[in-house]
């Protein structure tokens, strides 16, 4: 089995080594993708540093500009089915989300027979550190918003902290996912869910960046909100067979 980590990058050279290590320490075999949006900061060039001791897993793929979080996976989820992976995940890189917890998004996938595993912050209550109550909230309650409209029973439609099976990404039409932000992960998530999909959300504890600066801004938490209802009205003229 060949297991991809993939994580879109700008400016991220406060946590980009450390990620890194953390992922090829664990217990599970992983290679990892670093897709950098030509970040200014020389979050590349340590990739490049450290592909010299891990030449054989740790791969970069270096764009022109700040494309957005949606197109860095898209790039990715194609780069990984290109090379034959098995699972391909997603995952931040400033260890909001803890990389230990790819060992089990990646068991219940594998052992369970899920095709898809998310790394959920309310499966279980709220499991967030360090946010501010107001985006703790505009978060949970975005949830509730996205389940009322795409009929997803999904607690955290918004996290970003996935594993995919390769026949899922095989499916689903990359090249027609139109969102980049937070609406990118709840459009992913739908179209899994609409082709019937196995889909598990597995309890982390999601900790925000002590390092480096946040990429949410208020346009993108509004392609979410107006993005949903596109999505559920784009759905109602599509076939989801497989």
């Amino acid at each position: 089995m060949k297991n991809l980590v993939i994580i879109p990058t700008y400016n991220e050279c406060e946590n980009i080594e450390a990620i890194i290590r953390k992922v090829f320490g664990l217990a599970e075999a992983f290679q990892v993708l670093i897709v950098d949006d030509g970040s200014p900061d020389g979050t590349a060039h340590i990739v490049k540093k450290l592909q010299e001791e891990y030449p054989a897993v740790l791969h970069l793929e270096e764009r022109n500009g700040k494309l957005g979080l949606g197109t860095a996976y898209i790039h990715g989820f194609k780069w990984a089915l290109e090379r034959d992976f098995d699972y391909i995940f997603e995952m931040d890189a400033d260890f909001s989300h803890n990389p230990e917890d790819l060992v089990r998004l990646l068991a219940a996938c594998r052992n369970e027979e899920y095709d898809v595993a998310i790394g959920s912050r309310y499966i279980r209550g709220v499991n967030v550190i360090n946010w501010p109550m107001s985006r703790v909230l505009m978060s949970y309650f975005a949830g509730i918003y996205v389940r009322l409209i795409t009929g997803m029973p999904i607690m955290d439609p918004t996290g970003g902290f996935i594993c995919y099976s390769r026949e899922v990404l095989s499916v689903i039409p990359l090249q027609k996912i139109r969102f980049v932000g937070y609406a990118f992960q709840i459009e992913m998530k739908f179209n899994a869910y609409l082709y019937k999909f196995r889909i598990v959300e597995v309890p982390i504890v999601f900790t925000d960046r002590t390092k480096g600066q946040s990429k949410m801004s208020t346009r993108i938490f509004k392609e979410a909100v107006f993005g949903v209802v596109m999505m559920k009205i784009w759905s109602l003229f599509k076939s989801f067979k497989r």
